[in-house]
């Protein structure tokens, strides 16, 4: 099986208890934190949208609807990828180990996750 995923869903997934913008994205986004962690699940990885995009309710013609919003994802999708070889696919739990060992503290996760409305409610952030 194969995901395609934005840099910053990384360490949302890790982090992910429920929450989301409604019942069809957290649905979804439950059926993606499973597969991911399947050893037979191959991770592609993107700045744009993703499978986790695809159920999100403010996702207009592959773009969030708020242009300021898009943006800061994006940067927060690339601050992620710069510190992994984004061209490459990878097996799925290893590219979460791999991850999880480069971000690691808050300071490491900061321009990613300083900002998002999520951080408050997600395990990953809180546990590092």
């Amino acid at each position: 099986m194969k995901l395609l995923l934005r840099g910053h869903h990384l360490l949302c997934l890790q982090g992910f208890q429920g929450y989301g913008y409604d019942e069809n994205f957290v649905k979804n986004m439950t059926q993606i934190n499973q597969k991911r962690k399947s050893e037979n699940t191959i991770i592609s990885l993107t700045n744009k949208s993703d499978d986790i995009c695809k159920a999100c309710p403010n996702l207009k013609n592959n773009l969030c609807q708020d242009h300021e919003q898009n943006e800061r994802i994006i940067a927060m999708d690339d601050e992620v990828l710069s510190r992994i070889d984004k061209s490459k696919e990878y097996n799925a739990p290893d590219l979460f180990k791999q991850i999880g060992n480069i971000f690691n503290s808050k300071k490491s996760v900061d321009k990613i996750c300083s900002k998002c409305m999520w951080h408050d409610k997600c395990l990953f952030y809180e546990n590092i």
